[in-house]
């Protein structure tokens, strides 16, 4: 009941940043899902630190998997982006796919790892 409470959650907070990214910045480029898969990279990169045996919240499974698989996991959007990638090919925008695929997966993956060096800062003193 948590993981699905976790992911309502997390899919609302998802449509609503998708939707003040987009009424501020257009639709020409998806940066809202950009934005948001960015966000929840680092997001679960801090809670995965967190909830690491050593962690400052120890293994605390329940936690762990509300905030992972349940809200981050509706927060972000990686079947949005593949879609949204998809139709930027179809209409013949292959910069904007290539920057989508590279701006996602190379801002995700620094946003995780930047996520997860903070949570394990915030590990306690031993």
């Amino acid at each position: 009941m948590l993981i699905a409470i976790g992911s309502a959650l997390g899919g609302m907070a998802r449509h609503w940043c998708g939707l003040a990214v987009t009424a501020r910045m257009g639709t020409a480029f998806p940066l809202g899902t950009v934005l948001i898969n960015i966000l929840g990279s680092f997001l679960i990169g801090v809670v995965a630190a967190l909830t690491q045996a050593d962690g400052r919240w120890g293994s605390a499974q329940l936690t762990r998997d509300f905030l992972m698989v349940g809200v981050l996991g509706g927060y972000t959007t990686f079947s949005a982006f593949s879609l949204q990638t998809l139709n930027l090919l179809r209409d013949g925008k292959l910069a904007y796919a290539g920057a989508n695929v590279a701006v996602s997966v190379g801002a995700c993956l620094i946003a995780v790892w930047l996520g997860y060096v903070l949570g394990s800062a915030l590990k306690p003193a031993a």
